[in-house]
């Protein structure tokens, strides 16, 4: 028994409309499909909803809730803005810039190209307030990834027992931050 893949990732939405044109506009993503009710088929409580899907490309939809009679939105409070995240695999770092400066053209601002060694970053936030990630792959990215796997269980256990960054990795990010 495996999972076979995402089936989709649901997020709550102020407007349905507003995200889908927004998802279409900026990240390209097509509208697949909508599907609202008077009442919630899982537990059958009545609870009228919009619920709206985006091609994210390959078989992945991200989804999206509008809830009108629920309290507004908002974020866990306990959690630090860049915790909770979707990320999206863009092709390559021209076609990441090419996102940074169409996103940044149309008043989205956005952080980053930002270096992880394995992938290349930039970080925006969409009209709800949710932080999304576009990443491509760093050419030497199949090297990297061997050198992480052969240590991901020894970090795991040290930060399991210490609560602190295992160092085993610590060159990901040490051009990023030689200036700390």
């Amino acid at each position: 028994m495996k999972i076979e893949q995402i089936h989709h990732v649901a997020y709550r939405c102020k407007d349905a409309k507003q995200t889908v044109e927004w998802y279409n506009t900026m990240l390209k993503m097509d509208f697949v499909l909508a599907i609202a009710e008077d009442h919630v088929p899982s537990t059958h409580e009545p609870d009228p909803y919009m619920h709206v899907f985006m091609d994210a490309g390959n078989g992945n939809v991200l989804a999206f809730f509008e809830l009108p009679t629920k309290p507004e939105m908002d974020r866990d409070r306990n959690t630090p803005i860049w915790v909770q995240h979707i990320a999206f695999k863009v092709k390559d770092r021209d076609t990441l810039i090419e996102f940074r400066d169409h996103l940044e053209a149309n008043g989205v601002e956005v952080l980053g190209v930002t270096d992880h060694s394995i992938f290349h970053s930039i970080y925006f936030f969409d009209p709800n307030g949710h932080r999304v990630e576009l990443a491509c792959p760093d050419p030497k990215e199949e090297a990297m990834l061997a050198k992480l796997d052969a240590v991901k269980w020894d970090m795991l256990e040290e930060w399991s027992k210490t609560k602190k960054a295992p160092k085993h990795a610590e060159w990901m990010h040490s051009k990023e931050l030689s200036d700390v």
